[in-house]
């Protein structure tokens, strides 16, 4: 109701209508503001009656983002106009503007539309009259050290995203103050900071926590098992430690997805130091996957593994180019619904070049079963790279890499 709604709540003009409107109660009046948007509120705020209204109107969740020097001038007039806003996204306002620098701003940083000159500084910090805000995202800001007041005054927020805010310094700790948090999304953060374990004091509400790209954040993986909502957790590209081999059948009982970082043994990327590591962590994903939990993709890419280069088990490939290179990575692959994993060797695009056979994880569907089709579709291009390791479903030792590569050499001659 954007477009001319506040004709319909002042009755277009007409002088009867708004004779009519004027015996509405506040209470009336407040019912009536609560069924439009921020934008249209503001609009209908036609007298002091509709404007105390107006204050005390607990606004629909219904985003307003800021991303230019008119949306910023019309929150900071809803900062003391509208001051029970729910759902707020901010963003740079305008490409050569910035907001105010926090405490302890990085000195280096300079914005790439400033000029010699001071440039206009928006202050952020009025954002802080939102006491009611349930849902709160900060994308590509442009904000510049600690803003404590950003963190402290939001008693009933819900949603807290902070999305490419490299130099925004936050500390998961500081987030304890939100006692109503249940979705927790930081990605692209590199001032994000902080150990996992600062946020137990939510661990009756959450049930999102997704941490990625913020190498500064650091704990143990387990340190969130007991939490009893949680559904999604993603902590790629963390500083995070654990092994999925400690999850117990009791741990993290609602959980639906689970993303783990490389330094977590079964994690995405991780890079094992022992060969014999790997079928005692493929089970430990099983059970997850029994339990109906989802830790074998994430925004449609398959997880890998990798034998660590200083790995004993690890060993150099021939230098002769005829030789395929020994297939140090693991794969999950996928046929139908029939689901697997594999040792292989990939090239710089990630195409599998060379594999050993499939380690299925469940059974072949049955010739009557209606994925019956896509698996056999699957397993042809799946087998199309099977070829020197074929009738292997291991990583060869160097010894028996070495004789494949002698009887190939034969083969060839």
């Amino acid at each position: 109701m954007e477009g001319g709604s506040d004709a319909v709540i002042r009755g277009g003009g007409s002088s009867a209508t708004d004779t009519h409107l004027d015996y509405l109660s506040a209470d009336v009046i407040e019912h009536i503001l609560g069924c439009l948007g921020p934008v249209d509120i503001m609009r209908a705020r036609c007298c002091k009656k509709w404007r105390e209204a107006a204050k005390k109107t607990i606004v629909p969740i219904i985003n307003f983002y800021v991303n230019s020097v008119d949306k910023y001038n019309a929150m900071a007039a809803m900062a003391t106009a509208l001051p029970n806003l729910q759902k707020l996204t901010l963003s740079r306002p305008g490409s050569e503007n910035k907001y105010n620098d926090g405490e302890d701003p990085y000195t280096w940083v300079r914005h790439e539309d400033s000029s010699d000159e001071e440039d206009a500084s928006y202050d952020i910090e009025i954002i802080s009259n939102f006491r009611k805000l349930r849902s709160l995202r900060l994308s590509c800001t442009g904000l510049n050290g600690r803003y404590p007041a950003l963190f402290n005054n939001f008693q009933l927020l819900e949603q807290l995203t902070i999305d490419s805010c490299g130099d925004l310094k936050v500390n998961l700790e500081i987030l304890g103050g939100l006692s109503s948090l249940k979705e927790l999304c930081c990605c692209d953060d590199y001032a994000l900071a902080g150990n996992i374990n600062s946020l137990r004091v939510l661990k009756e509400k959450l049930e999102t926590v997704v941490i990625g790209s913020c190498e500064r954040v650091e704990g143990r993986l387990m340190d969130l098992a007991d939490f009893p909502r949680l559904r999604r957790l993603d902590l790629c590209f963390t500083a995070v430690t654990g092994d999925v081999r400690d999850v117990g059948d009791h741990d993290f009982p609602n959980l639906e997805q689970l993303y783990c970082p490389s330094e977590v043994v079964g994690g995405m990327g991780h890079e094992f130091q022992h060969v014999s590591d790997v079928p005692s962590v493929i089970d430990a994903y099983q059970r997850l996957k029994e339990r109906k939990i989802s830790p074998f993709t994430k925004d449609g890419n398959v997880y890998y593994w990798s034998l660590s280069d200083e790995s004993p088990d690890w060993y150099e490939g021939e230098d002769d180019l005829r030789f395929p290179r020994p297939p140090f990575m693991i794969k999950f692959v996928t046929a139908g619904s029939r689901f697997g994993w594999r040792w292989c060797w990939c090239d710089r695009t990630g195409t599998v070049v060379y594999s050993c056979e499939v380690n299925w994880l469940d059974s072949e569907p049955g010739r009557e079963s209606s994925d019956y089709e896509n698996y056999i579709s699957g397993i042809q291009d799946i087998e199309s790279s099977i070829n020197f390791y074929k009738g292997r479903h291991q990583l060869p030792t160097e010894e028996e890499y070495r004789r494949l590569c002698l009887e190939y050499n034969v083969e060839e001659s």
